[in-house]
C-alpha cells in the first residue's frame, strides 16, 4: 500500500472516531429529547431538536469520509465492494443533508407559517415530503453502504467483529424500511439501532485497525 493510501486510511481513522463520537452525543440528545415530550405524541422540542439536526449534518459527512477510508485500506479484490459503500454512503449523505438542512432553515420561514403545509413538507410524521427523503436516505442508501462496507472488510480479531456489526446495521435499516408498505412508522424505529448504535461501534472498531496498519506503515 502506497503513501495515497496510508493518507485515506488516516481518514477512515479519524472519520470513525468522529463517526462515533459524534453519534454519542445524539443519543444523549435524543434520549434527553424523549424524555422531556410534553405527551408521547408530541414531537420533540427543542433546543434538543435542533441540536439533533445539526448532528446530523455533522455524522452524515463523517460516514461518507469514513468509507472513503475504508476503500483506501480495503484489498484489491474488495476494491470494488467499497467504491460501492462510498457511493451509498454519499448518496444518503447527500439527501439527508438536504432534508436536516431545509428544515433547520426553510421550516421556520413565514412562508411555512401555515400548520398544515408546514407538516406535509417538513413534519417527521407520516407522510411528508421530508420523512420520505429521510426514508430513501436511512433505509435505503445506508443499508447498502453498510452491506457494501462489510463486504469489504478482511481480516479476523475486531475486524471480524466490525463487519458482523456492519451486517447488523444493515439488516435493521432494511427492516425498517417494512414501515413504510405497512404504513406503520414505529417498525422504522428497529433501523435508528441499525445506524445510531451498530454502525457507530463498527466505525470505532475499524478505526482501532486502520491505526494499527497505519502505524506499521500499512504494509
Amino acid at each position: 500500500m502506497g503513501t495515497a493510501d496510508v493518507s485515506g486510511v488516516r481518514i477512515g481513522v479519524v472519520s470513525g472516531v468522529a463517526v462515533s463520537a459524534l453519534s454519542v452525543f445524539y443519543a444523549f440528545a435524543l434520549a434527553i429529547g424523549l424524555l422531556t415530550l410534553p405527551s408521547p405524541d408530541s414531537p420533540i422540542q427543542n433546543p434538543w431538536f435542533t441540536v439533533m439536526e445539526i448532528l446530523i449534518l455533522l455524522i452524515a459527512p463523517a460516514m461518507c469520509a469514513f468509507t472513503v477510508g475504508l476503500h483506501s485500506w480495503a484489498t484489491a479484490d474488495r476494491k470494488a465492494l467499497s467504491m460501492l459503500s462510498v457511493l451509498f454512503m454519499s448518496m444518503c449523505t447527500l439527501v439527508t443533508c438536504c432534508v436536516h438542512f431545509a428544515v433547520l432553515t426553510l421550516s421556520r420561514q413565514q412562508a411555512f407559517v401555515d400548520a398544515r403545509l408546514s407538516s406535509l413538507l417538513f413534519g417527521f410524521q407520516w407522510p411528508s415530503v421530508v420523512y420520505v427523503m429521510d426514508i430513501l436516505a436511512w433505509d435505503v442508501f445506508f443499508p447498502l453502504a453498510a452491506l457494501f462496507a462489510a463486504r469489504a472488510v478482511h481480516g479476523n480479531g475486531l475486524a471480524r467483529a466490525a463487519r458482523t456489526l456492519l451486517f447488523g446495521s444493515a439488516a435493521l435499516a432494511f427492516v425498517g424500511l417494512a414501515g413504510v408498505p405497512m404504513a406503520d412508522m414505529s417498525v422504522r424505529n428497529i433501523g435508528i439501532v441499525g445506524y445510531v448504535l451498530l454502525f457507530p461501534v463498527a466505525t470505532v472498531m475499524l478505526a482501532i485497525v486502520f491505526g494499527r496498519q497505519a502505524g506499521r506503515g500499512a504494509t
